[in-house]
């Protein structure tokens, strides 16, 4: 590894000991493809999964290998009416197993999430038996107020640009603390522990992954 990679290393293995005492699981992964073997080997064959549309997921490779294994996947991307996306959410609440990143982690172990629709962070805070997390090097923060800028200077201006919202910060690049119609900062959650031991489960992939 780089010196780079062994320096987030260091931090990711700070930030699990903190984890663990949020009621949190953590791993770090030398790379993505280490990532996407861990997981696999954690998930048995036939299990429900959702995902929440992460840009981190579908980098690490994860979700092509959820698409040719023996899973059941709820896809919401397949929903081409509001009603059928409202039935795919229903059903990714009781799935066995949540996919997602996290906008922002602190070092203390609180996780920093802002959404749109709001169905992303919902599942994280209750339903799927298992939350399964994957998080880069870039995205670990100081604090919450470091976190909570990251993602709407960093993450949020480049996830307009993905979904072509017509906000201040798709033609800025930065945050204008918005009302726009088009906004997806519309739920911020600081999530400092787990109501449930274990269910929230975090893997480090030493690379930057998503925005």
């Amino acid at each position: 590894m780089t010196p780079k990679q062994l320096a987030f290393q260091a931090a990711a293995e700070s930030i699990i000991k903190n984890l663990n005492q949020r009621n949190m699981e953590g791993y770090f992964c030398e790379d993505s493809t280490a990532c996407v073997k861990a997981i696999l080997d954690m998930m048995e064959d036939g299990a429900v999964i959702g995902w929440g549309g992460s840009q981190s997921i579908a980098e690490c490779g994860l979700m092509d290998a959820i698409h040719n294994g023996s899973y059941t996947l709820i896809d919401r991307m397949t929903a081409k009416t509001p009603e059928e996306s409202r039935e795919l959410f229903a059903r990714t609440v009781m799935a066995d197993y949540y996919l997602m990143s996290t906008n922002a982690i602190t070092m203390d172990g609180e996780l920093i999430n802002i959404d749109g629709n709001g169905n992303r962070v919902a599942c994280l805070i209750h339903g799927p038996k298992h939350v399964i997390m994957v998080v880069g090097m870039n995205k670990l923060v100081s604090n919450v107020e470091d976190g909570y800028r990251r993602v709407r200077d960093i993450a949020t201006p480049a996830n307009t640009k993905r979904l072509n919202k017509n906000t201040p910060c798709f033609h800025t690049g930065r945050c204008g603390d918005c009302l726009s119609p088009d906004c997806i900062c519309n739920q911020v959650v600081i999530t400092r522990r787990s109501g449930h031991a274990g269910r929230i489960k975090i893997f480090f992939v030493a690379e930057d992954l998503g925005y």
